[in-house]
């Protein structure tokens, strides 16, 4: 780990900001204009976030599969500074027909040709971190990561790692893919607590730990405040947003935290990544625990 976790940590061997961007808003239903879009990307990067969380599936119609990775090698070719150390971490295996649902397609063959269809709309050579999506019930486990595990081989993906798994898919992850799964990227929020096991897990084997919506999500992140009153009053009492103390709890909790909060506003993302200056007492984590 890097000398101050709270503000830089590591997934496999690649340093990132301890707060990555969610790029999800940016591409799905009440999507901001793209000028607004690649503002609040340069925004992110020009406060130090190098972590961009994207999907192929991020998208609205058919016919707009991969606008979110469109959208990031967009913003990423007309940043004015220096874009090396990003580290864009896509996904695949859902599927956005179109009519609004979401769907799933872990088969081998899916993932094979969503990955290569990603590599080139983001144009590199090879992909940075690559997760698969989410389990497919009608494709077994180890099939749709021994995809991924075959991307990581032929050098199309450089990390590897896996979304919405439990323990037992965690293990079998890192078993498929030779002790090198990198990642693991769950939904966790105050509200959404379910996922400690495996974030407990991913700190145990060394293993990065994303918490998706970890502010509750689109329409709920502006609202923490008020359905979580610990974290409001403590937030008060700390002169800060309670989004802002939502994301320096996750990063006390495991130096393999690292947050990924979705944002479409340029201001948004900088009062996520301000989390990585509040460092929380031990009492006071506790009581956010607690609540």
């Amino acid at each position: 780990m890097a000398a101050d976790t709270n503000k830089t940590r590591r997934i496999g061997d690649v340093a990132v900001s301890a707060i990555g961007l969610g790029a999800m808003p940016m591409s799905i239903e009440g999507r901001p204009d793209e000028e607004r879009s690649i503002a609040t990307i340069h925004a992110a990067l020009d406060a130090g976030i190098n972590l961009i969380d994207t999907a192929d599936a991020y998208h609205l119609t058919a016919t707009d599969v991969g606008h979110n990775e469109s959208l990031i090698a967009k913003a990423l070719a007309s940043y004015g500074g220096d874009t090396s150390d990003v580290l864009v971490a896509t996904k695949g295996g859902h599927v956005r027909p179109g009519d609004g649902s979401w769907t799933l397609d872990g088969s081998p063959k899916h993932i094979a040709a969503a990955a290569e269809a990603s590599l080139k709309r983001l144009g590199v050579e090879a992909i940075g971190l690559y997760q698969f999506h989410r389990p497919d019930p009608k494709t077994p486990y180890e099939d749709s990561v021994g995809a991924v595990r075959d991307l990581l081989d032929a050098g199309k993906i450089r990390m590897a790692g896996i979304s919405n798994a439990n323990p037992e898919q965690i293990k079998q992850a890192q078993e498929i893919l030779g002790g090198r799964l990198v990642s693991v990227q769950n939904q966790f929020s105050p509200a959404f607590r379910s996922s400690e096991p495996e974030l407990e897990l991913c700190d145990e084997l060394g293993i990065a730990f994303l918490p998706w919506s970890p502010l509750g999500g689109i329409s709920r992140a502006g609202d923490l405040g008020n359905q979580h009153p610990a974290f409001h009053t403590l937030a008060a009492e700390l002169g800060v947003s309670p989004q802002r103390l939502t994301l320096a709890w996750m990063l006390a909790k495991s130096p393999y935290v690292v947050p990924i909060p979705g944002s479409s506003r340029p201001e948004t993302i900088r009062d996520s990544y301000a989390a990585i200056e509040l460092t929380l007492t031990a009492d006071q984590v506790a009581v956010l625990d607690a609540a």
